[in-house]
């Protein structure tokens, strides 16, 4: 675990510094902080993040989030109401079945 957030730590640094992520400057700043770590480590993250842009990706966390409602207006409010009734319907048939199944006439500490 401390290996992972080491390398993460170091790969953020490097992208901070408009510094290309790769396998041996996340070596060079971990050597730096006296930081032991497998040999495997900063290879993965170098070639994990060596096509990544993480000053974007770490800027864009959030922006998926609810993208999907602006695009529902006006006449496809409708369906939508009757889906969500489908859905309600099918969870209330799904919880009658599995009350059914979870009552088999005995318990686990009976």
């Amino acid at each position: 675990m401390v290996s992972e957030l080491a390398c993460s730590y170091a790969a953020l640094l490097l992208a901070d510094d408009d510094i290309a992520v790769t396998s041996e400057k996340i070596s060079t700043i971990l050597k730096a902080a006296k930081i032991d770590v497998e040999p495997y480590w900063p290879t993965l993250f170098g070639k994990a993040l060596e096509s990544v842009d993480l000053k974007k990706l770490v800027t864009n966390i959030g922006s998926g989030v609810g993208s999907a409602a602006p695009a529902a207006a006006g006449g496809a409010a409708a369906p939508a109401a009757g889906k969500a009734e489908e859905k309600k319907e099918e969870k209330k048939e799904e919880k009658e079945e599995e009350e059914e199944d979870d009552d088999m006439g005995f318990g686990l500490f009976d």
